[in-house]
């Protein structure tokens, strides 16, 4: 029987493979121990959602008052800074409204002062009045002593009756001129009350017409919509020569993309070591390698399903549990304020948080130590 042996050439290449098996099967032990590694030391801290797209405190810019477009300074998607005028409204009505309120107020401070110097008047008229009744008194005084001497005297026979008739008539006399002092004086004091009235009265009405000065100064200022802050406008809805009424919304603007901002929609199973201040790593899906930093500023305080039109109600037969979403905002975190040029209100992104603090870093697959 003769034996059969393997040529040189097919052991090497039994060995090659074996050698190639065994190289294959360390990579792949060592790619799942360093997999295992980085998950154990920071993947297993890494929540991440794509449900998540760049917001921004948008205003929508409204007619306070009605008017006519008579200049629109702005172009979509322009630049402005805080104050800059962007539409302008025909000011002609408005700038006479304003005349009108001026020469009304002008009417009440004249009327103000009229009253101021009745009151003045009737003041002086009391001291006339007092006057007037310590004349009056003094009178009545020299009347009674006059009555009574010539009382005594045509008693005894010293003076006739004519001469003590005209002394008790100026008695009289006397008394009814005290009365109509007196009668003076509360006749005064009552003009003086209403003197007192009217001024009041003109003084509600200058402060209604300095309201009104107010009221058609600013409406005058609102034919000139501004920008209330730096940013960029879009969403022109006003055109020239339109008619515009108050509240119809004529143009939008956007803050710089400095101060834009993230939410992410995270599972509710995913909040349970999430917390303000928690580093995020933002990848936007319009530029993969534009990624930017971040960090978590707060969670909202109820589910996104609530605060729809809509909430869900639960207590009904036909109950399906659904996982829930809850808002987390993020904060952009740029070098020197400067946003990348992808930075766009509505864009989508993935939204990576590492929740083992503000300090944690983020080493990545190949760099975990």
């Amino acid at each position: 029987m003769t034996a059969i042996t393997e040529s040189p050439p097919a052991i090497a290449s039994g060995l090659g493979k074996t050698a190639l098996r065994i190289a294959l099967a360390l990579l792949l032990l060592a790619a799942a121990a360093l997999t295992a590694r980085w998950w154990f030391a920071e993947g297993r801290f890494i929540e991440t959602t794509d449900n998540a797209y760049v917001q921004a405190d948008i205003a929508t810019l409204a007619a306070r008052i009605d008017g006519d477009v008579i200049a629109v300074r702005v172009a979509d998607n322009q630049a402005v800074k805080a104050g800059d005028a962007l539409i302008e409204l025909d000011p002609k009505d408005w700038q006479a409204r304003r005349d009108q309120a001026a020469a009304s107020l002008g009417e009440a401070r004249a009327a103000q002062l009229t009253a101021r110097a009745q009151v003045a008047q009737a003041g002086a008229a009391i001291g006339q009045a007092v006057a007037g009744i310590e004349q009056a008194q003094a009178e009545l005084t020299r009347a009674a002593a006059d009555a009574g001497r010539s009382g005594t005297l045509v008693g005894a026979g010293w003076t006739s009756r004519q001469a003590n008739d005209q002394a008790v008539a100026a008695l009289r006399k006397a008394e009814a001129g005290l009365n109509l002092a007196t009668a003076q004086r509360a006749v005064s004091e009552q003009a003086l009350g209403v003197a007192e009235a009217q001024v009041q009265s003109a003084e509600a009405r200058v402060v209604s017409a300095e309201a009104a000065l107010r009221l058609a100064e600013s409406n005058l200022a609102n034919t000139s919509v501004r920008a209330p802050f730096d940013g960029v406008v879009g969403n022109r809805a006003a055109q020239l020569g339109q008619h515009v009424q108050p509240g119809q919304q004529l143009i939008a603007i956007a803050p710089p993309a400095a101060r834009m901002f993230v939410v992410a929609n995270f599972k509710e199973t995913q909040l349970r070591r999430m917390h303000p201040g928690d580093r995020v790593r933002l990848v936007p899906d319009i530029d993969p390698e534009g990624a930017v930093s971040g960090h978590v500023d707060s969670l909202a305080p109820a589910t996104g399903a609530l605060f729809s039109l809509l909430p869900p109600e639960n207590a009904t037969g036909n109950f399906t549990k659904v996982v829930q979403r809850v808002p987390v905002r993020i904060v952009l975190e740029l070098p020197d304020g400067k946003a990348p040029t992808w930075v766009r209100a509505g864009l989508s992104v993935t939204a990576e948080v590492d929740t083992r603090g503000a300090d944690a870093v983020r080493h990545g697959l190949f760099s975990v130590r």
